[in-house]
């Protein structure tokens, strides 16, 4: 980690604030550099490199780099590289291990292995811009070449990067590691104990990370010391720093939200921009700590699900499935004219709030469709019922809240909400419709996400511009935060919900979220999603879905979810690769489609499907829910072609 000259000093900086970094290879850089800010370090090394004297990989990798056995080569470290080299040279001399790495494909994850790469007489073939993660390597590599058949080696640092091994896996290559050091906890842990005593008793108000295995050793050495709940409490109530976007969904991984990113990942950026937002940010948690999410384990592993080896489930986890699996947003809808019959004596409200009729409706679509999966009938906004802001649905022109919130003392009027209490009903509906489905298809639990929640919450009902919201958010961030933190709460008690009722999969509707830009989305919105994500079962997948979410879909995939929703407004193939094909993808057709002649369903859908390519990791659907006007017989069509055409 470099730390980057100081061109100017902050008026105030941390004023005072006791900042916790746990950088060890720069870690007397790092407390001068608090200091110069206005902070009182704690310095705590949390890590050390222990080079892998004895190497049985790296020879290997070695063999097959002389025996033409390897067709790409990357290197994530600078620091990885010169020991690699220095490890083989007792064999394999560097200008020999040079020519061959000349003849194939050479990759350096940023300018330090490209560095050392040059000063060894290779120039590589590729090499990653900032940040430098694992996504933007896998996005450049599906840019200038095909990696289906290529034999791939990846030097390590430390410990294995799985999602850029998923993602090479994933694109049909063949993978070999060649580990060259690892990272073990410092031998001196008093620094480290002291701080997380610090960080458990209050007595710290910043915390600075700049690596991902600096979050892992923190909360090893926190579990063996016995303080591991008071430490992560502790983090929550702490403004938390991350140098960049691996180390930040490493915190996420662990149930900690990342509250600063600076714009270069860099120790000297880091530790300038703390300095000039932490007292703010930390004003803002505080105000919103009465409405903080419960401590809860974080993606937790319950017992096998009965649907682990359908089609369905396989797709969520990129596994190989028979044919592409579909399901359809609002198949259980005014189109049908079983639903019709029963919505003709009931209000959509109380459709929703009787469990047997809930479950009726969700069963017969999946009978008369034969989708892959079903979704119970309830709506987005059923939360936002016992928060008594008067949310009613008027015929014609949806829901409409009577009492708005747009102001820190209406928020608090709201209370806390007994989710299980209030919203049981919904719960309910799932175990019937579960014991109805008998086995058949897996069940998609859903909630709207935080943002989208909010929007109708401060407009009042739909909206063009999200003026209102957009206001509060810009000039009270503070309540939007306290609102945000509420709304995390109870998204994530009604999801936790669903699932021990049955759910098997879980989507989040994030519906409104594309009338933001890159920028707001990561500063007011990302952090609450990736909160509720990743507070859920890890083997209960997340289709995170938004609308006319074009710009924002890597910062969707950092905010979590296995699978990522895409609306019909982006080409699948197009979009899948700026996704690194890292995680699933579901859509994305049309629903106006299914107006058109069965010839036009048919080579639209086919379209779709050959963007896919037949990777593991799509699931068909379209890019919203279907229309009241739709024909049925189009819809179940749709499903036959899909299942036809994909099948393997």
């Amino acid at each position: 980690m470099e730390a980057v000259p100081e061109t100017s000093r902050p008026d105030k900086g941390f004023a005072g604030l006791r900042v916790v970094c746990f950088e060890s290879r720069m870690a007397s850089e790092a407390g001068r550099l608090i200091e110069r800010h206005g902070g009182i370090p704690i310095v705590a090394p949390s890590m050390r490199e222990v080079p892998l004297v004895e190497n049985p990989a790296a020879f290997k990798f070695a063999r097959a780099l002389m025996a033409n056995e390897l067709d790409v080569v990357i290197f994530l470290t600078g620091v990885g590289v010169k020991a690699l080299f220095d490890l083989l040279a007792s064999v394999y001399p560097q200008e020999v291990l040079a020519q061959a790495l000349r003849r194939i494909t050479t990759v350096a994850r940023g300018p330090k292995p490209a560095r050392v790469l040059r000063n060894a007489g290779i120039v590589p073939a590729v090499e990653i811009a900032q940040p430098n993660t694992w996504r933007e390597l896998l996005s450049e590599l599906a840019r200038r070449t095909d990696l289906a058949g290529q034999r791939v080696a990846v030097q390590e640092y430390g410990i294995s990067n799985r999602e850029l091994i998923a993602g090479l896996e994933a694109r049909g290559a063949t993978v070999m590691l060649v580990p060259v050091y690892r990272w073990a906890l410092p031998e001196d842990r008093g620094p480290l104990r002291g701080a997380l005593a610090a960080i458990a008793s209050g007595n710290a108000e910043v915390a600075l990370f700049t690596s991902a295995t600096q979050v892992v050793h923190a909360l090893q050495v926190a579990e063996a010391e016995g303080c591991a709940q008071e430490v992560r409490r502790g983090l929550g109530a702490m403004v938390l720093g991350s140098v960049g976007p691996v180390c930040s969904a490493a915190l996420r991984d662990h149930g900690l939200s990342v509250d600063l990113e600076p714009a270069h990942p860099k120790l000297g950026h880091l530790v300038r921009e703390a300095a000039s937002q932490a007292a703010e940010l930390l004003a803002r948690k505080r105000i919103g700590a009465a409405s903080t999410v419960t401590d809860r384990p974080v993606r937790t592993e319950p017992a096998p699900r009965p649907f682990d080896n359908h089609p369905m489930l396989r797709a969520c986890r990129m596994m190989s499935v028979p044919y592409t699996p579909i399901w359809l947003m609002r198949q259980a809808g005014r189109y049908m004219p079983e639903y019709r019959r029963v919505r003709d004596r009931l209000s959509f409200l109380e459709m929703c709030q009787r469990p047997e009729v809930a479950a009726e409706v969700t069963v017969t679509a999946v009978e008369r469709l034969n989708v892959d999966a079903a979704i119970i009938f309830a709506d987005i906004l059923l939360p936002l019922l016992p928060m008594n802001v008067g949310l009613h649905y008027e015929r014609g022109d949806g829901p409409v809240i009577d009492r708005p919130v747009r102001s820190l003392a209406e928020l608090q009027r709201i209370g806390k909400i007994d989710v299980p209490g209030a919203l049981g009903f919904v719960a309910e509906a799932i175990r019937i419709a579960r014991k109805a489905l008998a086995g058949r298809v897996p069940l998609i639990g859903f909630a709207g996400a935080p943002f989208t929640l909010a929007s109708y919450m401060i407009e009042g009902g739909a909206s063009r511009q999200y003026l209102a919201t957009k206001r509060l958010m810009y000039n009270h961030p503070e309540v939007w935060a306290a609102l945000m933190r509420m709304l995390v709460r109870v998204t994530t008690d009604y999801l936790t919900m669903q699932i021990e009722a049955g759910a098997d999969i879980i989507q989040l509707f994030d519906s409104w979220v594309g009338s933001l830009g890159p920028d707001d989305y990561r500063n007011f919105v990302l952090p609450y999603t990736a909160d509720i994500i990743h507070r859920l079962p890890a083997s209960v997948p997340v289709i995170h879905f938004g609308t006319i979410t074009g710009n924002l879909l890597e910062l969707m995939r950092e905010a979590g979810g296995d699978v990522i929703g895409l609306d019909w407004r982006v080409k699948l193939g197009e979009a899948w690769s700026r996704l690194a094909h890292a995680v699933a993808v579901q859509g994305n057709l049309d629903p106006i489609a299914l107006f058109a002649s069965l010839d036009e369903i048919r080579a639209r859908a086919k379209a779709i499907l050959d963007q896919a390519g037949g990777r593991p990791g799509h699931i068909f659907n379209l890019g919203h829910g279907i229309l009241p006007e739709t024909p049925v017989d189009n819809v179940i069509a749709l499903v036959e072609m899909v299942h036809e055409m994909s099948r393997r």
